[in-house]
This record gives structure tokens, sequence and C-alpha cells, in this order.
């Protein structure tokens, strides 16, 4: 405002000089907030780099057989690459994520995304089985870092009243992985062969490298921020960071104990079949896709409600699966309620994830990146120990297994509706 009183010496031009200045900066569309096309463009990059990540991540669901056949292994023993790509990045998620504390945050990113685009070049390249584990053990080793890093980095580049959102913008990165990447990979295994997939993975990743290293700024820390990262933020010492890191644990737990065999719970508990059960598939992501604009806006002014009423969403779908799982068969009416329940477990799961992940971030204080990490290393545990559970109750019985989750997810609510302050935004998050 002090630059047009230096313009001009008539004083009748003023006010005319300076009611554009006033205009432009009421025309300013609160909603619209930090949204400019720079900006805009940076969280494009952060969601591409998410969406390739998980692509690559998912590839081995939908190209098992294929490698099975061309590598001449079994088809267990090409799912084992899952569940060691989790058990490697939540090993390493934390000891790197304190490594690279002090570096500029575009130099991390950078790193993550260059062994993104190696492993991926081995994999489709690799000769057998082992140097294929290899090269998607390269790419693990850097999984956990780089979800831990691209939320916190989304909240650098805008106000701290739209790190929710800027937040939210990193998970539909992931959704469109699940909805889009893996089923497109899956088609092109099956058609033209997994390598051809990896191919374009590959080429993939070395376009969003290229484009972090162009768009995005260095991010250099503080001397301030500084003192407070790495081994110096004692997180483990953050008793609000490490309730919400044990709950994130045990809704994790919940969720995968069913969602790993959730093509058997729409198969024999809904009660849909062939081809329509790849499309209610395909209905749980979009559902997912489609939560996340709605929970971006309350992620930032009412967290602890959004929180509640997602897991409350998820909590209610599992009760529901659990009552259809011990009647006494599919039938249109069981199909119909399974497919609003499988829908709405599909909106919730994926607009919860975000919540507790700033929630972490939040409670992290000037370490969000390490209580990011700490978050991303806990939901890798999750990921294992649902799935081990699963299969362990799964084997028992369908009901056991979702009767497990709602138990879980249970849990999880009522301790998220006792706490009173575990969720807040502070004060001085929206005044900065």
């Amino acid at each position: 405002m002090g630059a047009p009183r230096t313009h001009g010496a008539a004083r009748p031009r003023r006010p005319l000089a300076a009611a554009p200045v006033a205009v432009d900066a009421a025309c300013r569309p609160e909603p619209r907030g930090p949204w400019t096309p720079r900006i805009a463009t940076q969280l494009a990059v952060l969601a591409g780099a998410a969406f390739t990540y998980v692509t690559a991540e998912l590839l081995p669901v939908g190209a098992l057989p294929a490698i099975s056949r061309d590598l001449h292994v079994s088809v267990p023993a090409v799912g084992t690459l899952l569940a060691w790509y989790a058990l490697v990045a939540a090993v390493t998620t934390v000891p790197l994520v304190r490594w690279t504390a002090h570096w500029p945050r575009r130099r991390t990113l950078l790193l993550t995304l260059i062994c993104l685009t190696v492993s991926q070049l081995i994999s489709a390249m690799a000769p057998n089985f082992a140097v294929l584990a290899g090269g998607r053990a390269l790419c693990a080793v850097t999984h956990g870092l780089l979800l831990s890093i691209l939320a916190p980095i989304a909240t650098r580049l805008v106000p701290a009243s739209h790190s929710g959102r800027a937040t939210t913008v990193v998970y539909v990165g992931i959704g469109l992985a699940v909805v889009v990447g893996s089923p497109l990979t899956a088609a092109m295994s099956l058609l033209w062969g997994w390598r051809l997939a990896v191919t374009l993975i590959t080429a993939t990743a070395a376009v969003v490298t290229l484009a972090a290293w162009v768009v995005l700024p260095v991010m250099m820390l503080n001397d301030q921020q500084l003192a407070t990262v790495g081994r110096s933020a004692r997180h483990h010492r953050n008793r609000q960071l490490v309730t919400i890191s044990l709950l994130t644990l045990v809704a994790v737990i919940g969720h995968y104990i069913s969602y790993t065999y959730i093509v058997v719970i729409i198969r024999d508990v809904v009660g849909v079949r062939g081809p329509n059960l790849a499309w209610l598939l395909a209905a749980y992501g979009v559902a997912g896709l489609g939560a996340m604009p709605l929970v971006a806006r309350p992620l930032d002014h009412r967290p602890r409600i959004a929180v509640i009423s997602c897991t409350t969403a998820i909590w209610v779908t599992f009760v529901v699966l659990t009552l259809l799982a011990f009647g006494h068969g599919p039938t249109t009416a069981t199909a119909l309620i399974g497919t609003g329940a499988i829908a709405v477990w599909g909106a919730a799961a994926n607009g919860v994830s975000p919540m507790l992940q700033a929630a972490a971030m939040r409670a992290g204080g000037d370490d969000p990146d390490g209580a990011s990490g700490l978050y991303m290393a806990v939901f890798q545990v999750g990921i294992m120990a649902g799935s081990l559970t699963g299969g362990l109750l799964y084997e028992r019985s369908v009901p056991a297994m979702l009767g497990a989750s709602a138990v879980l997810i249970g849990v999880a609510l009522a301790v998220m509706t006792a706490s009173r302050q575990m969720f807040d935004v502070p004060l001085a998050s929206g005044q900065r």
C-alpha cells in the first residue's frame, strides 16, 4: 500500500491510484487462497511423484501371472515381492528421514525419485527373479522417505491455513495410482508383457524427477529448523505424536485385515462376481478419490470432527459387512447394501489417511518431516501386521476377519472420541 503514495504529485489522482490496489487485494477470492498457477504446478509434481511411486509399488499385483511365466517362478513367490517391499520400507523409513533431516527438501525428494527411476530400470531389464527383487528393494528403501516428505513439502508451499488441503493434493496422486495406475499397468502386463509396463513407469519417474528439479524451490532449512530436526526432535518423547502413531497402527491393522481380501469380500459376502466385481473394486477407488476434495477444507478447520466422522463411517461399514457375512448367502438385498458399504469404505478409508498424517505433522512441532516419517513407518508395519492377521483369520472364517476389523477400528474410534485435543490445530498455524 506504500507504493501508490509516492506515485505522482497531483492530489486528486491519489484516490484513483490507490483504488485499484485496494480492489486488487480485495479481489483475491478467499476460496482460492494461495492456489496460484505456480503453486498448483508444484503440488501437481508432488502428486505425480506419489502416483508414480505407488504405481511402481503395486505393479506386481496386476502382473503376477506375467512375471511368473516370464521368470519361471511360482505365483506365491512373485507375491512375496509386496511383503518384502513393505518390510524394507518399514525398516528404512525412520533412519533415512533422520539421515536426510538437514538436507534441503528438494535434494531429498530428488534422491528418492532417482532411486525410483534406477530401480525401475533394473527391474525392466532383470534377467531373473533375484535381480527383479533387488530392483524392487532399491525402490522400497526410499519409498517411506518419499511419502514422509511429500506432505511436509506440500505444506511448505502454502500458508499454514491451507496445509490440510495441500496434503490432500498429494493423496490424490496416491488415489490415482490405485484407480488408474495399477489397472493400467495390469492391462499392459497382460497384453504386452510386464517389462513394457515397468519401462513406462521408468520413463514417467524420469520425467517427474526432471519436473521436480525444475519447478520446486530448493527449500533450505534455516538455523532454527536445523536445530530441531533429526535426532534433536526426540519424537519418541512426544506423547501426542506417539498416541497418534499408535492409533494409526491400530486403525491400519484393522483396515488391512479385511482390505487384503476385499476381492473375496465382494465375491462371497456382497455376492458380486465376474466383470461386476472389477467394477465394484474400481468404485472403491473412485469413491476414495472423490472424497479427497470433500475432506480437504474440514481437514484445515475441523480436523477432529473430520477424522472421527471418517473413522465412524469405516467402523459402520465393517459392522454392516460382518452382519452380511453372518447371513444365509448373497441376495439382491445384500448386493445393494454391500455395494453401498464398499463405496463408503473406499471414501472414508482414503479420506482418513491424509487426516492422520496431517495430525502427526502438527504434533511433530518444528520437525514435521520426522513426525511424518514415524507415521509412515508405523503405517507400513500396520500393512504387514494387518495382511498377516487377515490371512490367519481368513483361513478360519470371513465373518471373523471382518469382525476383527470392526473391533480394531472401534477401539481407535473410541480413543479418538475420548481425546479432546489430539487433533487440535495450533492457533499460531492459522496466523502464519
